[in-house]
């Protein structure tokens, strides 16, 4: 089995901007979820064999403070727009109104084998946080059409190879770590990310997002309101009777997937606010025309990395009382951070679709990339020309 962390592959693969796809808001430096001052984002991708076992899954680790900030708690938020899927630790972002721990990102049904590596990882890196208690974030989207999601491929190993290969600056999109056998639209699928910045007062923040896309219908799939979806050529090999052939059971419904999508920003935000950052999560998948099936997962998960120290949640160590303070931005002016979650969302969707590649894998089960020249067309016809 190949398995190896994923470094950037950026070249001679373009995003969704290449193309001429034109974005609302000002994108961030990098145009990714790693324009957040600190936050490090690392892969493992699992591509092996043919066949029944073929593996193609990964992982994907996000530290949202580093590898050093990990156990310093973040305002954070959840918002299920749709609960067909897993997120774990989310009790304790909804009791607490924050995340101090990874989060990691895999398969529906390496949920447990991943969790358990992170918790590996802590013990290993974080002892004195491994000796009271853990509750890492795991969240998960299907791969089962190509990849052998039943054989236990990925592992609690796997995990900590991407936590340890979690780094800042670009990162790779389309088929990698956690979106490596997933699909969107009915095209291939997998990572994308991107980030918009805003400015408050004198200064200026990000909000950004990174999503493991594998969701949506192939007719559903819109740019600026043209039908792309419905009027491309391109095949849909998973739009057949391959469900019932697998399962002696219906036909797969077209839709059925699930998205991840996290949203961070340096902004400082009250646990709430990052609750309404995480409900705009789902008008920016919107955007691109789901309507957010009954048989896919979409879960947002919002958080800022400001006030470092706050929110600790950690035992007493002596009888003093004290007080933890929170900066925030006012809620008359939380509009331009609402946008640019949405406007987030979107593009990292898009440059997911972009960069995903032409991908075969379990029993010979096809998926197929979004074509470039129908997106350009697309662009040229929105342009008028």
């Amino acid at each position: 089995m190949t398995s190896h962390p994923s470094p950037p592959h950026l070249e001679g693969r373009p995003r969704a901007r290449d193309l001429g796809i034109a974005f609302d808001g000002e994108a961030g430096a990098l145009n990714a979820v790693t324009d957040v001052p600190g936050l490090e984002v690392g892969f493992t991708t699992l591509i092996a064999g043919e066949g029944a076992h073929a593996v193609r899954s990964g992982v994907t680790a996000i530290l949202p403070r580093g590898r050093g900030g990990v156990g310093d708690a973040c305002a954070a938020a959840v918002h299920s727009f749709n609960g067909n899927g897993e997120l774990t630790g989310r009790s304790w972002i909804d009791e607490s109104g924050s995340l101090a721990l990874p989060i990691a990102i895999t398969n529906s049904h390496a949920v447990g084998p991943v969790h358990a590596g992170v918790d590996a990882w802590l013990a290993a890196n974080r002892p004195d946080l491994a000796a009271q208690w853990l509750l890492p974030v795991v969240g998960e989207t299907w791969d089962g059409y190509l990849n052998d999601i039943n054989g236990a491929h990925v592992q609690p190993e796997h995990a900590v190879q991407a936590l340890d290969a979690a780094t800042a600056g670009p990162i790779a999109e389309g088929n990698v770590g956690g979106g490596t056998g997933m699909n969107c639209y009915g095209f291939k699928g997998g990572t994308g990310t991107a980030s918009r910045a805003v400015r408050h007062d004198e200064d200026e923040y990000v909000v950004a997002a990174l999503i493991q896309a594998n969701f949506g219908s192939r007719a559903e799939l819109r740019l600026d309101g043209f039908p792309l979806g419905q009027r491309t050529a391109a095949p849909n090999p998973m739009d057949s009777d391959w469900f019932a052939q697998d399962r002696a059971a219906a036909r797969a419904v077209g839709g059925a997937g699930s998205a991840i999508v996290v949203i961070a920003t340096n902004a400082p935000l009250l646990p709430g606010q990052c609750a309404a950052l995480a409900r705009r999560g789902a008008l920016g998948l919107g955007r691109s025309g789901t309507a957010g099936s009954h048989f896919s997962g979409d879960i947002v998960l919002a958080l800022s990395t400001a006030n470092s120290g706050a929110l600790s949640s950690v035992f007493p160590s002596d009888e003093r009382a004290g007080y933890e303070q929170l900066r925030f931005v006012p809620w008359g002016r939380m509009d331009p951070f609402l946008t640019a979650a949405v406007q987030a969302v979107d593009e990292a969707v898009w440059n997911a679709l972009v960069a995903a590649e032409d991908m075969i894998g379990r029993d010979g089960h096809e998926s197929v990339a979004l074509p470039h020249d129908e997106i350009r067309a697309a662009v040229a016809r929105r342009a008028g020309h």
